[in-house]
């Protein structure tokens, strides 16, 4: 028990060892150690056993069926925290701090916390009970609309999670939810492991060539840093090119070198299969390199274990089950997006024509032979300065992330009525890039929520992408002692770009955009007025109405007012000029019919392969499928080294599969 007291990972009340007043309890972030993941998760798969079947016996014992809230669903949900909540900070510790030690750790307790989230979810006694809550017609009408949707969802879940299926059908479908749950963490690892592992060097400055500053001083740091170039710098080099999307994207849109450009495009599309390749031109690390995993046959094995599982619950397919959690159904997504796809091929069918007249026109050598995919970036770039004389470095000194997060905090003021204040040093990190934020009501300054923001890439240790996730919800039932309700706090990951030297973050368009779409998904989950725990903030959201509030806050990045606030310049304070700011209104539906036709590929493909593929077809019958959709959502035909398919994350590790449509439903 001394050990476990010691553990900060076991020793987390998840809010409950909170006093009225005092600061939240949160995760001890920087004290968590790798060897104290097993012990705790350990620990808590013991203390929500325990409470299950406490429960059960309760309710075996009880003289009556349950017919208060309190009775059945209170309980369920303090249960439920004793094992997802210390889960959680592991999840997300793997998301961004990832080690060999913390993987071995999270694959050890893995299996059991699957086995008692089913334990869990499968309960007949506790099925049966809120069954019969929703069924006493009388005590049910007693219950709040909120309390109502919650219970309504908890027999949903139930139902998808096997809880009708007996005997050898059960004991199959938890056997295909463990081993889906590993594909999907090694399915994660491996997109990681390709990304970390891609490194190219440039000595030449003729190879750097239409590079701007701030991407080169970047790759200059990250040849310090992970070069082991101590003396590298922008004018100079050497450069360091990586798949991190900073410098991806820059090398796509910028570099003049067209190897280099084919050589990033090739290896971005190629992670985390048989064609990838580190092509590292100096390797950071003498050691062993580590041996990188293929994703192609954990696609095919997930595809073929969700259409089994979809088979034990009585759906034709696993688009279907999917379906189950989102207001739209397979037949009117794919009308939504057979309408959108549509309308944007011609749309960019007419782009793709204009970027290669302009490319011919400006005397590129590639224009005569015929653009290939590493080169309609490149020149789609420049023809969008030509035509709005505007660049994306024009802007970026004047999107510094200190004076964006300032104007997107005011801006929450004016909307929501709430104050954020920063509140470094007042609770642990997991990074020392990390901040920490009070969420307060503007009128009293009574606390509302708080929120953790990790700002920078950080390739070595953190995944791709950019994410918003709860730490805890606001929930009553999980009040502190002496408090009428648990505050909600939040953490938002990004991936932009990091500062350089002494200048702070100076970020794309493109990356303010994103932080306003976290932040979206972060007001959502923290301005909650409701205390049903199990239907507060980002809870039980229909997945496909989860993006709204995200992509609503997008809208904000064009709007004059909001631009002239976040946009000052980082050394004089000027804020962002009329002009510019009208070049960029003026360039925002810029290559909208190929960005559209682009989602459309990625939801297509997706719902495709989750309603009406049949795995087991070969090796190559899922690139197959997916080059099937492409005659219709791409221009240009894929390269043979094209594996999208293994580095989509989105559906085969994260909880968009047959669910990516969610985003253009949305919005």
């Amino acid at each position: 028990m001394a050990t476990l007291e010691a553990n900060p990972l076991a020793s987390w009340t998840y809010g409950l060892g909170e006093k009225a007043g005092e600061a939240p309890d949160l995760p001890k972030w920087s004290s968590i150690k790798d060897e104290h993941v097993k012990p705790a998760i350990t620990a808590a798969v013991a203390a929500a056993n325990a409470e299950i079947d406490a429960i059960e016996k309760r309710l075996a014992e009880a003289e009556s069926p349950p017919s208060t809230w309190a009775e059945i669903m209170d309980p369920l949900e303090r249960l439920s925290e004793k094992l997802s909540r210390p889960w959680g900070v592991v999840s997300h510790l793997k998301g961004v701090r990832d080690s060999d030690d913390l993987r071995a750790a999270y694959d050890e307790c893995q299996p059991e916390v699957v086995t008692a989230s089913l334990r869990i979810g499968q309960s007949r006694p506790v099925y049966d009970a809120m069954v019969g809550l929703m069924e006493n017609e009388a005590a049910f009408k007693t219950l709040t609309p909120a309390q109502r949707r919650a219970v309504e969802c908890e027999v949903r879940d139930a139902k998808l999670s096997g809880v009708a299926l007996d005997g050898t059908q059960k004991e199959r479908y938890n056997e295909i939810a463990k081993e889906l749950s590993a594909l999907s963490t090694e399915f994660s690892n491996n997109v990681l492991d390709a990304t970390k592992a891609f490194e190219h060097l440039c000595v030449d400055v003729a190879d750097v060539a239409g590079l701007p500053k701030s991407a080169l001083e970047q790759a200059a740091q990250t040849a310090k840093t992970r070069g082991k170039h101590e003396n590298a710098t922008a004018e100079d080099g050497p450069w360091m090119f990586t798949l991190d999307a900073p410098s991806y994207m820059a090398v796509r849109s910028h570099a003049e070198n067209r190897a280099l450009r084919e050589k990033v495009y090739r290896a971005y599309l190629a992670r985390a299969s048989q064609f990838f390749e580190p092509f590292a031109s100096t390797p950071a690390d003498a050691s062993e390199p580590k041996k990188l995993g293929d994703n192609a046959p954990l696609i095919e094995r997930i595809l073929t274990l969700r259409q089994e599982k979809a088979a034990l619950l009585g759906y034709d397919n696993f688009a279907e089950v999917s379906m189950a959690k989102k207001m739209a159904t397979l037949a009117t997504a794919e009308s939504l997006l057979e309408d959108i796809r549509a309308k944007s091929f011609p749309a960019a069918e007419r782009e793709l024509e204009e970027i290669r007249a302009f490319a011919a026109e400006r005397g590129a050598p590639e224009a005569s032979t015929g653009l290939m995919q590493w080169d309609v970036g490149f020149w789609a770039e420049r023809l969008r300065e030509a035509k709005y004389e505007l660049k994306e470095e024009d802007l970026r000194p004047y999107f510094q992330l200190p004076a964006v997060i300032d104007g997107m905090f005011e801006l929450a003021e004016q909307l929501f009525g709430v104050k954020v204040e920063a509140a470094d040093g007042e609770v642990e990190v997991w990074h020392p890039d990390v901040r920490f934020f009070k969420v307060l009501d503007a009128q009293s300054g009574a606390p509302r929520a708080y929120f953790y923001l990790d700002p920078y890439t950080r390739p070595a240790e953190k995944r791709g992408g950019a994410w918003m996730d709860d730490v805890v919800g606001r929930s009553a039932a999980m009040a502190a002692p002496g408090a009428s309700v648990r505050l909600p706090t939040a953490h938002m990951v990004c991936n932009g770009t990091p500062p350089v030297g002494d200048k702070p973050s100076l970020m794309t368009h493109n990356e303010v955009t994103t932080l306003f779409h976290e932040f979206g998904h972060a007001l959502q989950h923290m301005l909650t007025t409701e205390d049903v725990g199990p239907v507060a903030g980002i809870n039980q959201v229909d997945w496909d109405a989860v993006e709204l509030p995200s992509q609503f806050m997008e809208n904000f990045c064009y709007d004059k007012k909001v631009l002239k606030k976040i946009g000052k310049h980082h050394e004089t304070g000027e804020p962002l000029p009329d002009d510019l700011f009208e070049k960029l209104v003026k360039s925002k539906n810029f290559g909208s019919g190929t960005r559209y036709l682009r989602q459309c590929h990625f939801a297509m493909t997706d719902l495709e392969l989750h309603a009406r593929y049949k795995p087991g077809e070969g090796a190559d019958a899922v690139f197959a499928a997916e080059a099937k959709i492409a005659t219709k959502t791409m221009l240009m035909p894929a390269i043979k080294e094209d594996r999208f398919l293994c580095g989509f994350g989105h559906i085969f590790a994260g909880g968009y599969s047959a669910g990516d449509y969610s985003y253009l439903w949305a919005e």
